[in-house]
């Protein structure tokens, strides 16, 4: 029998465009919530940009840069990005859709993941002992501090693994809300 877990990894990113139409719908933008939203956009931007020049997928347990405060900086700079959506949609119905989503969709997901990367890695107990799963720690993991893993960002990493298309949807989003917001709204 498949699990939900499975299910909910495959059908993220097809789900992921099905929300998008559904918010450009029914977002009410105003130059202020897209200000406000865009401070947590870009945050969630930089969270992603700077896990994935890190993290060396399936290869290591990566524990330096984002990985030395949570777990999962991928998803906490996901979640940074939605909350700034959020805000720039003016809609609550829109937040308990993304509650939801997350709750039904990328929780499931990252315990997957979890589970995966102990079976892979034999530190990993003892990582995700020290370091939480998304809300990042006020102070480094010491293994990143010495000098586990390879430490350093790296611009090679951040390129393969194409983050630069969280930052392009995030603008073209943005941009449909402007553009929603003066064509439509006027």
């Amino acid at each position: 029998m498949v699990s939900w877990s499975r299910i909910a990894t495959r059908m993220r990113v097809p789900l992921g465009f099905v929300f998008a139409a559904a918010y450009l719908w029914f977002a009410r933008p105003g130059w202020t919530w897209i200000a406000a939203g865009c401070v947590l956009i870009v945050a969630g931007v930089l969270v992603r940009a700077a896990s994935s020049g890190h993290i060396r997928k399936n290869r290591e347990l990566t524990t330096t840069g984002p990985y030395a405060y949570t777990r999962n900086p991928l998803y906490l700079g996901s979640v940074l990005i939605a909350a700034g959506f959020v805000i720039a949609a003016r809609n609550p119905w829109i937040a308990v859709a993304a509650l939801a989503m997350f709750a039904t969709v990328y929780l499931p997901v990252i315990r997957a993941e979890e589970k995966y990367l102990s079976s892979l890695f034999p530190g990993y107990a003892e990582y995700a002992a020290h370091v939480p799963r998304l809300l990042p720690r006020l102070g480094a993991y010491r293994a990143a501090e010495a000098g586990a893993g390879y430490g350093s960002f790296s611009r090679e990493l951040y390129l393969k693994h194409r983050e630069y298309n969280a930052a392009l949807g995030s603008a073209l989003m943005i941009g449909a809300l402007i553009l929603k917001m003066v064509l439509v709204q006027h």
